[in-house]
């Protein structure tokens, strides 16, 4: 919404390249009648350093660029635009309260034109083509984020000397309350408790990711902290590099932008078929799948059944991506044995059990024995750091029995392998 409250027509594309500190405008974004086309600026084309905002979706030409049905913008354009999160966050700074009747209808642009400049990526919107200011506040204090994030998460009008604060949630993506913070040479993502949560998953991802890296896999740093009495998980950010001139961005797309998909068919997302195209367009592409299918398993092994496509990335350096560090491992509550991924593991298969995930490994190029050799080495490594990582989240005897064989190695995981597992070793009992 403009300041007359109308919708925006049109927004400017800035982007950082490579190495750079200072943002450049790489073109224009219009609204047409129920989608968003996109055409490069002149001055961009002409740099010798451009590089295509992302391939093969938006190729570096002229000319108007319309996204691919049945996309209302550029999969890539919409990663850079706040998710459930920072839409409700800016829902609620326009709106206030829930009380104070329905929400505004707001379209994409207003998203894009009132969400914080410090995004995930090295895109920014601006309603200029020629002057470039940064949507930031001053810093916040982790206090400020955590009563602002509570306030949205509880439809709570929010106190004035917050309103500021709010802003560094506003741009992110996720259902859960979070937002950006700096700390000296480092930028966090800080995820806060929500008041719907049956248990602390601020702790739960906490040791989920721990895990995680002492099995080997890629994933972001960490850290648990409290403020205000609450538990507040900070991620460290892999989309920013401090230099001598400043900070610098890389750029981030998402598996749903690597698979074409619409949010609206998100279901369709498949293990299987990003493997293909980490195959084909991907930097170190065999180590890059044993990555990926060591993710897939560990998120059925601690039940992180929130693996949607939004929840991968990929650097982009304007030729060849990059798989991320993993950044959102967060079990999910449930309180039966049955559970299902986000993503589909094996064909149209996505029920949470390991033995789909080994009928997948050869989409994977992984021999079979292989495979299961690194299921196992996952399995071992819960087992044997479960007491210790639980002791440093303070997680009580309670917390621990509503996530130990619940999410984490739920004994779905391993149905039609018990015995093959308990003839290695890798679990004392089912």
């Amino acid at each position: 919404m403009t300041s007359d409250g109308s919708r925006p027509s049109e927004a400017f594309v800035w982007i950082w390249l490579a190495g750079g500190t200072a943002p450049v405008v790489a073109g224009r974004l219009e609204a047409e009648r129920d989608r968003f086309v996109f055409t490069y600026g002149r001055s961009y084309l002409a740099r010798e350093d451009a590089v295509p905002l992302h391939l093969p979706e938006l190729p570096l030409r002229s000319g108007v660029i319309e996204p691919e049905p049945p996309l209302p913008v550029a999969n890539a354009l919409r990663d850079a635009s706040p998710d459930a999160w920072g839409r409700r966050v800016i829902t609620h700074r326009l709106a206030g309260s829930a009380d104070r009747g329905p929400a505004p209808d707001l379209d994409e642009l207003t998203f894009m034109l009132r969400s914080g400049s410090d995004r995930i990526g090295a895109l920014d919107f601006q309603p200029s083509p020629s002057a470039y200011v940064a949507r930031e506040t001053p810093d916040a204090t982790l206090a400020d984020l955590l009563t602002a994030a509570e306030c949205v998460d509880r439809g709570q009008d929010l106190p004035p000397q917050l309103a500021d604060a709010l802003q560094h949630g506003s741009s992110i993506g996720g259902a859960r309350p979070k937002a950006l913070l700096q700390d000296g040479d480092r930028k966090y993502v800080a995820k806060f408790p929500s008041s719907t949560e049956p248990f602390s998953a601020v702790k739960a991802e906490f040791v989920a990711m721990r895990l995680a890296r002492l099995a080997g896999l890629n994933v972001a740093p960490v850290t648990l902290t409290r403020t205000l009495g609450k538990d507040v998980l900070l991620v460290e950010r892999f989309d920013r590099e401090l230099t001598g001139r400043g900070w610098a961005r890389r750029s981030v797309v998402s598996a749903l932008t690597l698979l074409g998909l619409d949010e609206r068919l998100a279901a369709h997302a498949s293990y299987e078929e990003l493997a293909d195209i980490v195959r084909a367009r991907f930097t170190e592409p065999l180590e890059t799948l044993r990555e990926l299918f060591a993710r897939m398993t560990f998120n059925v092994l601690v039940g992180n059944t929130d693996d949607h496509a939004r929840n991968h990335a990929a650097f982009w350096d304007g030729a060849w991506h990059t798989l991320t560090p993993a950044y959102d491992i967060c079990p999910r509550s449930r309180t039966g044995r049955e559970a299902s991924q986000a993503m589909r593991i094996h064909g149209n298969g996505r029920r949470s059990q390991l033995l789909l995930c080994l009928e997948a490994a050869p989409r994977f190029r992984l021999p079979e024995p292989e495979a299961f050799a690194m299921m196992t080495h996952q399995v071992n490594t819960i087992r044997d750091h479960w007491d210790g990582l639980c002791r440093e989240a303070s997680l009580g005897p309670a917390e621990r029995r509503l996530l130990w064989r619940r999410q984490f190695l739920n004994d779905l995981a391993f149905e039609g392998l018990e015995e093959r597992f308990q003839a290695v070793g890798g679990l004392p009992v089912f």
